[in-house]
Parts: structure tokens; sequence; C-alpha cells
């Protein structure tokens, strides 16, 4: 018998609806990977929890547009209006790390394994932030992708929530037409809205 798929918008539905009812507005840590993905997720979040964004993305191996889409991120939480507080953290940035962490997985096609290595990074930096914060979840914008597949993403969340004893929000920001506001929210914005994840790898696919 074949595994029943989860349906991670009506599980996050019912979990704001709890807190709403129980008038709870939790704290939220986001990573972020770029403004445009942001976008939605903080309109939509943003009614609903605390959120602070952490832009952690040592896989953008080139300065410029990591400091780019950096202060594009900013940029965008300085100009969108939001129900609940929203603020950001800077993680650290050392894509010696990505590298590393890439070696060997260098040939390996998008959406493999070294991509898979890399969404860990990143949510693996998130948690412990969380946790270190005393935040109520971590999460990340990284599901709003067409590209990305958030059932992937979420089983790494889940595993790391286990492994760090910090709850996870499992998302498919793709739903509810998340990746068309998105497009939306960019035009509106102006925002960058870049044609590859941020690797040398990523950007070599695009072209």
């Amino acid at each position: 018998m074949s595994e029943i798929k989860r349906n991670y918008q009506k599980e996050l539905d019912i979990l704001i609806e709890n807190n709403i009812k129980a008038e709870v507005v939790p704290t939220l840590f986001l990573h972020a990977c770029c403004a445009p993905c942001s976008s939605y997720c903080l309109e939509y979040l943003s009614q609903y929890f605390k959120i602070t964004v952490v832009f952690y993305n040592p896989n953008i191996t080139d300065k410029r547009e990591y400091d780019y889409r950096l202060s594009e991120e900013k940029r965008l939480i300085s100009e969108m209006n939001f129900k609940n507080p929203v603020s950001i953290i800077e993680g650290e940035y050392n894509p010696e790390e990505f590298v590393s962490l890439a070696k060997g997985l260098e040939s390996a096609p998008e959406r493999g394994e070294r991509c898979l290595k890399c969404y860990e990074q990143r949510l693996r930096y998130t948690a412990e932030l969380a946790k270190e914060k005393g935040a109520d979840y971590f999460a990340t914008t990284l599901t709003l992708s067409p590209l990305k597949n958030a059932t992937a993403i979420n089983t790494i969340g889940e595993k790391l929530c286990k492994e760090l004893d910090t709850p996870y929000l499992c998302t498919d920001f793709k739903k509810k037409g998340g990746y068309l506001r998105s497009i939306e929210l960019s035009k509106i914005h102006n925002l960058y809205r870049q044609n590859y994840c941020g690797c040398v790898y990523s950007k070599k696919a695009s072209l």
C-alpha cells in the first residue's frame, strides 16, 4: 500500500487555528533564502507569528551576489507592513563551509544529494539558533519554490526537530497560490529575482 501524501498546508492551518483559539502568537525563526521567496512567506506568517528572519546562505558563493540578496531581504522587511513584529538576523557567511560540504558532489544533479546536504546545513543553523534563543518554532522559505521538494525539506526539518528538540514548522508555501503571490509582491517591491539558487553549480545549470 502506498504511503498517504501529507498535506502540509492543512497541518499548518490546524496549528494556526488552534493558536488563534488559544490567543497565542508563537515566535518563529524563519530561514530565508532570498527576498522574493520571503515576500509571500512573511506576508502570510506574520499574521500569526512573531518572526525572526535568519539569513544564512553560505551556498551563495559569490560575495557580491550574497551582499545584494541580503540587502534586498533587509529592504523588503523595511517596506512591508506586518501585523506582528518581524526582525532579521544575518548568519555567518562562510562559503568555504558549503564548498567543503559539496566536495565529491560537484556533479550531482540539481535537487540531488548536494542540494539535500545544503538544505540541512541551513536548516541546522536556523534550528540551533532557534533553540539558543528559545523560539517556539523554526522553518524555512525554501518550500515556496516550485523547483524544490517540500517533502524532502520537511523531512530534514523534522529530523532536526527530533535531534535538537526544537519544534519545526512543516510548510508547503506553494499552496494557496503562494508562489504566484511571491511574483506579485516581487513586482510591487521591485525585488531582484535571481535565476539560480546561489552556488556555482546551480549557476552553471541555469546557463
